[in-house]
């Protein structure tokens, strides 16, 4: 690729030459906004400030931030409603009350300090949506350990390195999930597990590790069961559990998530009580969770910022009921949970949406009780928000923006926003939150509606990447500013709109080309379900454009119809050369789509593998 930047006659930076269909675009899209809706943005009273003519933009609010710990927060909420239902998990027929979900919360605390578990020790989490992962999530929080989220995807070299990154003491994990026999992966990467006493493992691979606890029934050699833990306790556990609330410090890091790794090996980023906490109050204020009782349909992991604060936490915070449909995203679970739990705000990936939208059965559920929802994850094509609110009655639904390294929300649109706004921006930065569009090359605020870096600044950003100071520099400078990576283009509102991902841009013979916008048009034709654009290499253009796409229940199409349809409609070199007609795109367990293995598996299908 660099070769080619080295070959483009023009003299602009790869990031100025964004393309004239993106810019001709946006001012096709700015829409009048009266000053009523722009002073309602979400939440709380704002204080709007007026754009000059840089990129650079921040909401304030009146709504004050929590100075709190997770700890704090539980025994507030419980106090407040201890009858109303906390959590449901349909599949494990679980229902719990606030006060019966801190009890239990506590008596696991209380088993964890029993088996020499401490502030500040990492306790890693490595299974999929259920009711043992919520109860890890604040019983780690009360005593002051570091939860560790690990994806149920991981394979053991995968699992090898995160226990290691970050140092777990303690590991609890499901038996199975899919085809994944976890304890099996364990012995592999612990040889000692078998022969070792429950909290007294001696590893070489994994010297942190002493303890395995398994969920379920059954004996596992080495390690305790989850039910062991919660049987451990003494009174005197107890006490310190109630004891340390008042001890431990809402600047304390709190959980670790990795980053995906698909441009090198996972970062741990660490996040603080405060961090999470209010991103998750920020974020539920401007869904209106705190005007009446919620109940939040969350069928995205909980491994993900998005479940386990934006669901979770933001459900815990504002006292809302949070139902998890399934272990893992299924369309029909989500259907079902919608109509039989009456939830009111459901969310998910753009994908999980279509594939709940065209699940066959869908017209037989209830979509009554909507009224509400958060999308992210990826861009949304204007025809599935449609769909959402007006078959799903989710016609108050908000598009978010963000990255696990701001906890994860920055950006998020207002219900009041037309729709073609929900689709088209990423709306306005989060209350307490500032943003800006730099020049990547100089650091300098471009002007609105010139493309250029996004980068962002506020409470959410994370203390850092664990044991990684040097990649943590790469991201956050000495002034906090966090380097999201994202092409964006800023209106003079303060409205932001994803141009692009400065890594995932296509130069094909010397233009450059961004995905989002071929995707963009080719949502458009009546045939096509989703779509996914990426770059694959060619001899003599460098990079040539291959889409993959998923057609509409009994529609066909060839490679001939897709091209004709895009001829005069966009530049000649943004149509794609090759077409691929798929069922499904590969995603991560967040539901996002994993380009870069669309790209290995493209140059096998393509025969580009040969050439190679």
């Amino acid at each position: 690729m660099a070769m080619y930047v080295g070959k483009c006659h023009r003299s602009l930076t790869a990031v100025q030459q964004v393309t004239k269909f993106a810019a001709r675009r946006t001012l096709q899209q700015k829409h009048t906004r009266s000053a009523a809706k722009i002073d309602a943005f979400i939440g709380a009273s704002q204080t709007e400030q007026k754009l000059n003519a840089q990129s650079y933009a921040y909401t304030a609010s009146n709504e004050p931030l929590i100075g709190q710990t997770v700890g704090k927060i539980i025994d507030r909420t419980t106090e407040k409603c201890p009858d109303r239902t906390a959590v449901v998990f349909p599949q494990q027929v679980i229902r719990k009350t606030y006060e019966e979900f801190r009890q239990e919360i506590d008596r696991l605390a209380a088993g964890l300090l029993a088996i020499g578990i401490k502030r500040g020790d990492r306790v890693g989490m490595w299974s999929p949506n259920r009711f043992e992962w919520v109860l890890t999530q604040y019983a780690t929080s009360r005593i002051g350990a570091i939860q560790v989220n690990i994806n149920p995807a991981y394979r053991p070299k995968e699992l090898e390195y995160v226990l290691n990154k970050v140092g777990c003491k303690a590991i609890i994990s499901d038996q199975s999930f899919k085809r994944q026999d976890y304890y099996a992966m364990l012995r592999e990467i612990c040889p000692e597990l078998e022969k070792s006493y429950p909290g007294e493992i001696n590893s070489k691979n994994l010297p942190s590790l002493k303890t395995v606890i398994m969920l379920g029934e059954g004996h596992f050699p080495g390690t305790y069961m989850f039910d062991d833990i919660l049987d451990a306790p003494s009174n005197e556990h107890f006490v310190e559990v109630e004891a340390l609330q008042n001890i431990l410090q809402f600047d304390d890091p709190i959980n670790i998530q990795f980053t995906s790794g698909t441009t090198g090996l996972p970062k741990g980023v660490t996040l603080s009580h405060h961090n999470i906490i209010n991103n998750a109050n920020l974020v539920g204020r401007a869904m209106r969770y705190h005007t009446k009782h919620h109940i939040i349909g969350v069928p995205v992991p909980l491994y993900h910022c998005f479940a386990m604060v934006l669901g979770s936490l933001s459900g815990l915070i504002h006292a809302s009921t949070v139902v998890y449909p399934s272990l893992s995203f299924e369309p029909l679970a989500s259907l079902q949970a919608i109509a039989k739990e009456r939830i009111t705000s459901v969310y998910g990936t753009p994908t999980m949406f279509i594939d709940m939208l065209n699940h066959p059965d869908f017209d037989k559920f209830d979509m009554s009780s909507l009224s509400t929802g958060l999308m992210g994850g990826s861009p949304c094509p204007i025809e599935v928000m449609n769909q959402a609110i007006n078959k799903m009655n989710t016609k108050d639904i908000n598009i978010c923006y963000g990255a696990t390294e701001t906890s994860p929300i920055s950006f998020q649109t207002n219900e009041e926003d037309p729709v073609e706004v929900r689709v088209s921006t990423i709306g306005r930065p989060l209350a307490h939150t500032e943003a800006k569009v730099i020049d990547p090359e100089t650091g300098d605020i471009v002007d609105v509606e010139k493309p250029g870096e996004l980068c962002v600044r506020g409470i959410s950003t994370m203390l850092g990447y664990w044991d990684d100071e040097k990649k943590t520099q790469d991201v956050v400078g000495k002034d906090r500013w966090y380097h999201t990576g994202d092409i964006a283009m800023m209106d003079d509102n303060g409205y932001v709109r994803i141009v692009g991902r400065m890594k995932d841009m296509i130069i094909r013979g010397g233009e450059n080309i961004y995905p989002v916008e071929v995707e963009e048009f080719l949502y458009t034709h009546p045939k096509i379900e989703d779509v996914q654009v990426i770059g694959v290499p060619d001899e003599r253009m460098g990079e040539e454009l291959c889409a993959w796409i998923k057609l509409k229940s009994a529609q066909t199409a060839d490679a001939n119809e897709i091209k004709d349809f895009c001829r005069g409609q966009i530049a000649h070199f943004k149509i794609p050369r090759y077409i691929c007609f798929v069922k499904s795109f590969p995603l991560t367990v967040t539901g996002k789509v994993q380009k870069y293995i669309m790209r290995q598996e493209s140059l096998g299908m393509l025969g580009l593998d040969k050439n190679m």
